[in-house]
């Protein structure tokens, strides 16, 4: 498992990017290590702070074998960075990680904290048709991570898997459950301890009463899980 190019990106004016009608969509490789800080990695930019400027959205990362997947589903090349991505890694399950696992990545640790979910500039900079249908079907969404640890990381770097939690849920369940499937969140439902928002979408997708508790002890407020 490691990383195969690590990628930034400088926010742009383009006309087509949402409402902001900016954008740092536009991931390209670098070749040297970089820094990773409590924000992200250094020299990458966010245009879209109000929604993409989160800790919990610190560094995005996709798997190479998913753009293979893709490559083939849509008849075209697509290269390391496209999708917006910081890490494009090889031999790691990225959609498949668990929600709170942590990654040495260089010096640093980063830690899963949820899928990404596809919106209007990422629709518009793909110009695929029905690009944010076809993304979610597909159920392929790359995961987004917090830093636990500062550090620094280049391409060529070993990605390993240093922790665990040993009862949750995946990116892909996280993915799936959000746009409302129910085997998805009958086992986000078994996690003990998720976010009582869970239940209040199983209450509108499998028709459950949402509990009469509140989050869990030591629960962050809008945890994924």
């Amino acid at each position: 498992m490691r990383v195969l190019s690590v990628n930034v990106g400088t926010a742009v004016e383009a006309e087509w990017a949402g409402r902001l009608r900016r954008t740092a969509i536009d991931k390209r490789r670098i070749s040297h290590r970089v820094g990773v800080l409590a924000n992200g990695l250094a020299g990458d930019e966010r245009a879209d702070k109000e929604h993409h400027g989160s800790p919990d959205q610190a560094v995005y990362s996709y798997a190479r074998e998913d753009y293979d997947w893709w490559e083939r589903e849509i008849g075209r090349e697509l290269r390391d960075g496209l999708f917006g991505e910081n890490l494009t890694t090889s031999g790691l399950d990225v959609t498949g990680a668990v929600i709170g696992e942590r990654w040495r990545v260089g010096s640093a640790v980063l830690e899963v904290s949820g899928p990404r979910i596809p919106c209007v500039v990422f629709r518009n900079w793909m110009d695929e048709p029905g690009w944010v249908k076809r993304f979610t079907a597909a159920g392929r969404p790359g995961a987004y991570l917090r830093v636990v640890e500062l550090g620094e990381l280049g391409a060529g770097d070993s990605v390993e898997v240093v922790s665990r939690p040993g009862a949750g849920i995946t990116v892909a369940d996280w993915f799936r459950g959000r746009h409302g499937d129910a085997d998805a969140l009958r086992r986000i439902l078994a996690v003990p301890g998720h976010d009582v928002e869970w239940d209040a979408m199983a209450e509108k997708v499998l028709g459950r009463r949402r509990p009469e508790t509140g989050p869990a002890v030591g629960e962050r407020p809008g945890a994924a899980v």
